[in-house]
């Protein structure tokens, strides 16, 4: 057997990071892991300084979400860990690969209260799906790889794992794990029979494609699997890339104010083939589309987790299996199907017509008509990023997703979330084109991370939506409390000239007709670039003006 040289913990864990096909890691350095940082200095993993421990550990969701292989962050222990904790609860809603190392005190410091010193598995046991504190330099190998086997396997999610200072300047002598490998479930023969027969017996099915565990080819092949049994597909929260939306048998997405038609189809499917997901709350609109526990219509459930299979939902059919595996095996088995072309056509022609912008008129830019410009100039690889607010709304109804692995947006509905997430993509893929999307709340809960993006040459875009309020507050203030306008009001700072100081390109936009030219002058910059979009705030949502739904609250009351 090969010796084992004797290495501090900061090497072997880096090391560790090697050897998992790690190649770049998102920190906010801190004195709790200094010996880890010190590691990285020799390796040929690419480190990224980031700003605030929160836009570090989103911008490794955004990588866990698009590569399906597990984002890593560095993050100093107490407030560091704490300002993190966003990013760990959108990996465990939205089932994110994450792995995130956090600094600890001194073994010998700890249950004292020490100088920042926190019980990770107490702070952060309810949002991640294993919270592990490393206490030998000798099992590093070991619970490193559980650590990406956790986040990667079953239904994916967030780790942590926490560092004491101490243990990573401690030498040992140990081997090195073997790389991680994440164990599929293949569906069982007769499963897969049974979902044929049930597909060949329905008149009126949906496919409703969610969650993780998917790819490129995954994807593929489920539209052919779609065309072939003339099978309406549909998409739930922010998970838009898991279908071309130029396919004719796509009929939409099941989010945040989702068409209508779609709907009142859902409720009346004779067969829901639920792949990935979870149909939780937003999906499922407020858990209305099917009942619980009896869905009231036939259910086939495919999911990673075999602890999700009947959790909510008591299916017919209930298959533990990988999208990924799933497929394949389905792929196999599937014939030319029955000609829904009288079901589909209607679904269709309404999604086309539902995602078509009309011109409004209003004072500021219309998101609408601009949506209409990036679904013509964007090339379909662009990946587009967004936090939570009113604002996303016109991108997830008019921009139609035509490829995996172009959407990071956070399904838990964290605000902040775009401008880090557009980063941490641009980071590991640099030509590839990034567009954020943030309100003017949203931005300013990392916008900070711009200077990220300046120091590293990463011409990322953002797009700022400027309406001076948290939209999405406001809205249900007025319909709720109408005229009681109370903590939503926003007072901005000029967002261009914020691009500038950082050293990147910015725009103010304050008429539709000027958006596409300052559009181009941006990618012309090569750089990191902020427009600056001002809209009418009586634009609140796609369908109702803030006056309308103020109005129509007062009149129901």
């Amino acid at each position: 057997m090969k010796a084992t040289p004797s290495r501090s913990g900061g090497r072997i864990l880096i090391d560790q990071l090697q050897i998992h096909g790690v190649e770049t890691v998102f920190c906010v350095p801190g004195e709790s892991f200094l010996a880890a940082l010190d590691a990285l200095y020799d390796s040929p993993i690419a480190v990224t300084v980031c700003r605030q421990e929160g836009g570090a550990a989103m911008m490794a969701d955004a990588v866990g979400k698009l590569t399906g292989k597990p984002g890593v962050c560095f993050v100093t222990r107490g407030p560091g860990a704490t300002n993190a904790a966003p990013a760990i609860h959108i990996a465990r809603q939205d089932s994110t690969p994450l792995v995130m190392f956090v600094g600890q005190v001194g073994r010998g410091m700890r249950e004292r209260e020490a100088f920042q010193e926190l019980d990770y598995r107490a702070v952060f046991g309810t949002m991640a799906k294993w919270v592990v504190e490393i206490e030998d330099p000798g099992r590093i190998p070991e619970l490193v790889a559980r650590a990406f086997t956790v986040a990667a396997s079953g239904r994916p999610g967030p780790v942590v794992v926490a560092l004491p200072e101490d243990m990573l300047t401690e030498t040992a002598e140990v081997a090195d794990a073997l790389p991680y490998r994440v164990a599929e479930a293949a569906p069982r023969e007769e499963d897969i029979a049974a979902v044929v027969a049930a597909l060949a017996e329905a008149e009126r099915p949906l496919a409703i494609l969610g969650g993780t565990r998917w790819d490129a080819e995954a994807v593929g092949r489920f539209e052919a699997i779609a065309a072939k049994q003339g099978l309406p597909v549909a998409v739930s929260f922010r998970r838009q890339m898991l279908f071309d939306a130029n396919h004719p048998h796509f009929v939409g997405d099941l989010g945040l104010g989702p068409n209508p038609a779609l709907i009142d189809y859902a409720k009346s499917a004779d067969l829901v083939l639920l792949l990935g997901g979870r149909l939780s709350e937003i999906a499922s609109q407020s858990y209305t589309l099917l009942g619980i526990p009896d869905p009231g219509t036939r259910l086939i459930h495919v999911h990673p987790d075999p602890e999700e299979i009947g959790k909510v939902y008591r299916a017919e059919i209930g298959i533990a299996a990988s999208p990924r595996s799933f497929v394949a095996a389905l792929a196999e088995r599937v014939e030319r199907g029955v000609d829904r072309a009288a079901v589909i056509g209607p679904l269709r022609e309404s999604f086309e017509a539902w995602t078509t912008p009309r011109p409004r008129p209003s004072k500021g830019v219309d998101m609408g008509q601009v949506m209409t410009f990036l679904r013509e100039a964007l090339p379909p690889e662009t990946v587009l990023t967004n936090g939570a607010g009113n604002y996303a709304t016109w991108l997830h109804r008019f921009y139609r997703f035509t490829r995996y692995g172009t959407q990071a947006a956070p399904t838990s509905g964290s605000m902040g979330y775009g401008v880090p997430a557009a980063v941490g993509v641009a980071r590991i893929d640099p030509k590839r084109p990034v567009v954020a999307f943030a309100g003017d709340g949203c931005f300013l809960m990392n916008g900070q991370e711009f200077a990220t993006a300046v120091q590293y040459a990463l011409p990322i875009m953002v797009i700022v939506i400027d309406n001076s309020m948290y939209g999405t507050i406001r809205m249900h203030q007025e319909r709720h409390y109408p005229g009681r306008v109370v903590g939503t009001g926003l007072n901005n700072p000029d967002f261009a000239a914020y691009a500038r100081a950082f050293g990147g390109h910015g725009e103010r936009i304050e008429r539709t007709e000027d958006f596409a030219a300052a559009f181009e002058r941006a990618r012309a910059s090569g750089k990191p670039a902020i427009l600056h979009v001002i809209v009418d705030p009586e634009a609140l949502t796609i369908n109702d003006t803030l006056s309308g739904i103020r109005e129509k609250a007062l009149a129901g009351k």
